[in-house]
């Protein structure tokens, strides 16, 4: 898959949208700084997908790169097609460029980039990927099953998050059965990690442990931690994805170089 992978990487990179390699398999970042190092540049690109084979391969989001819309499809815990169905009711997603089916069988809608934020409808399960985001792409693979472009239509349009939000309120999300020993005081975010299945749990703790770290740099994730925990995963694999998410955090130096010079 690693000459399928270079040749979607560097188109995409033809059409302006900036990529990094994430580990294979998986949805963890495979760069120091992960979405932050996404780049159009074609040597470094070929470096990447060609020293290291079998990486996935992502799409920083937000302005240059697309928006997107994750319609998440997770059986009896919930789907977001119901929600989807309102959006599209409502003439709010006609403007997609692409549909990309997920290895769980959601959907991601490619919408024209903006610098709107990241937006989390947990309800709904749906999630919005624009500035500060990403998402892995085809031909990415997550347990051997393949993201997958469905069609492309020739659209350009963007979408708007907050008219999203206005159509869709929250509405009410599942809790997670109580496991044993599971702390009272676990916030929001633990709550939803301690909940993933088995195929979304490191991706899962890579998504809370990161929105955790864009509101407060040094924050304690050890609550993250004792989460994911419950939901099952180990110690090694824990301390990879928290320590990728700190990393991820991290200002690049060249940036902080040209924020010192005053450029």
């Amino acid at each position: 898959m690693t000459g399928d992978t270079l040749r979607q990487a560097l188109a995409y990179a033809a059409r302006g949208w900036p990529v990094f390699p994430c580990q294979p398999g998986q949805k963890i970042p495979a760069t120091s700084h992960g979405y932050r190092d996404a780049t159009i540049n074609p040597q470094q690109i070929t470096e990447w997908f060609t020293r290291h084979p079998g990486r996935n391969l992502a799409i920083a989001t937000g302005a240059p790169g697309p928006d997107v819309l994750d319609i998440d499809q997770h059986g009896p815990a919930g789907s977001g097609f119901p929600a989807f169905a309102r959006l599209r009711q409502a003439g709010l997603v006609t403007g997609a460029s692409h549909y990309v089916r997920t290895p769980s069988g959601g959907l991601h809608l490619y919408f024209t980039g903006t610098a709107q934020r990241n937006g989390h409808l947990p309800g709904r399960h749906l999630d919005f990927r624009s500035a500060g985001g990403y998402i892995l792409a085809p031909p990415s693979q997550v347990n051997g099953h393949p993201y997958q472009l469905l069609r492309a239509t020739g659209h350009h349009g963007t979408l708007d998050w907050a008219a999203v939000t206005d159509v869709l309120p929250p509405g009410r999300q599942p809790q997670p059965q109580p496991r044993p020993n599971q702390g009272r005081d676990l916030g929001p975010l633990a709550v939803w990690v301690a909940a993933q299945l088995e195929g979304n749990r490191n991706s899962g703790l890579y998504w809370a442990a990161n929105r955790t770290l864009e509101a407060d740099p040094a924050a304690d994730l050890s609550s993250l931690a004792a989460a994911a925990r419950q939901a099952g995963l180990g110690d090694p694999e824990i301390t990879r994805t928290l320590n990728s998410a700190r990393r991820t955090s991290q200002p690049r130096p060249d940036r902080q170089a040209e924020a010192g010079d005053g450029r």
